[in-house]
């Protein structure tokens, strides 16, 4: 009797945060949960007369020919590899800006960074499918119009040569996306006790000592976190980096095709909604699997670190 009373005490002294989670907890299960029934389409041969329970069972026809079409090599290694190229250089470049942020410019000028920082990120989100063409157009573009001749080169056909692909989309990923990171690993860094630096400078640990020792330890938690949530996306690709800034160029498929462009594609094409509902499945196993075992293993090395 006692307990249903604490119970119901606690129900009541809680139930304006409950009330609260109303509206996005509708929201959720409208949005996220309901469209999952959707799911089906990955295993029919799906046609918009018949509809998506309409439509005839192929089993596991789309899936098959993901996997044997003849590109399916170079998808998988093209989204898989430069991911891992993401994570690696925007985690690298992040820390290492926001210790430049954080240890050498002015208390007055990192306030102003701190507050500015996401505007021109944010911006370079829009336009940096232009920026980049404006970069590299043969006809018009800086580097063939200005940069190359001046250091002695021939304009270079850009939207036709595989060499440097790899490398401008990892610099445009980079330059892209690595303001948010930079600000997560900024609060990490604003939150570590100052008289850990204090207490080093007395005992005479140089810059780098410090930055060893103290910075990068308490960052542990953070990168951890990022590390995770980015491997759970390991398996898709950033569509408009992949599609719009390579101009969606045939000649440069083979270092720009990934996942994520190879269902816009099949779903321009026939009978293509069903190979794409079967690599998006893929995606999500394959990244809900990642997160699961990179949390287990963070878990058996440290605990505290690990998300859940």
């Amino acid at each position: 009797m006692r307990e249903g009373r604490k119970n119901a005490a606690k129900l009541w002294q809680y139930l304006p945060l409950y009330l609260m989670v109303i509206p996005g907890a509708v929201y959720l299960f409208i949005n996220n949960y309901i469209p999952m029934a959707g799911i089906v389409i990955a295993f029919k041969k799906y046609n918009v007369n018949d509809g998506i329970f309409g439509s005839p069972w192929n089993g596991t026809e789309n899936f098959r020919y993901l996997f044997q079409s003849k590109d399916s090599f170079i998808i998988l290694r093209n989204t898989l590899l430069y991911n891992v190229a993401f994570i690696l250089v925007n985690m690298a470049v992040g820390i290492l800006l926001a210790i430049f942020i954080t240890d050498v410019l002015s208390s007055r000028l990192k306030k102003l960074y701190q507050s500015a920082i996401l505007l021109p990120f944010l911006i370079s989100i829009v336009v940096v499918s232009y920026i980049v063409f404006a970069l590299l157009s043969h006809e018009n573009g800086l580097m063939n119009k200005t940069i190359l001749p001046a250091l002695g080169q021939k304009p270079i056909q850009w939207y036709n040569d595989t060499t440097w692909w790899p490398l401008i989309l990892i610099l445009t990923n980079c330059w892209k996306g690595v303001g948010y990171g930079t600000l997560i690993y900024i609060a990490g860094i604003s939150g570590i006790d100052p008289g850990y630096y204090e207490a080093a400078e007395l005992d005479g640990a140089g810059k780098w000592c410090q930055i060893k020792n103290i910075t990068l330890p308490h960052l542990v938690p953070p990168i951890v976190t990022m590390l995770l949530m980015q491997i759970g996306r390991i398996f898709y690709s950033d569509f408009g980096l992949f599609y719009q800034v390579p101009q969606n160029s045939g000649s440069l498929f083979a270092v720009t095709n990934t996942v994520d462009t190879y269902v816009y594609r099949a779903m321009t094409s026939a009978g293509g909604i069903g190979r794409s509902a079967a690599a998006s499945l893929i995606q999500a196993v394959v990244g809900f699997t990642l997160v699961l075992l990179s949390n287990l293993i963070v878990r058996k090395v440290s605990s505290a670190n690990a998300i859940f």
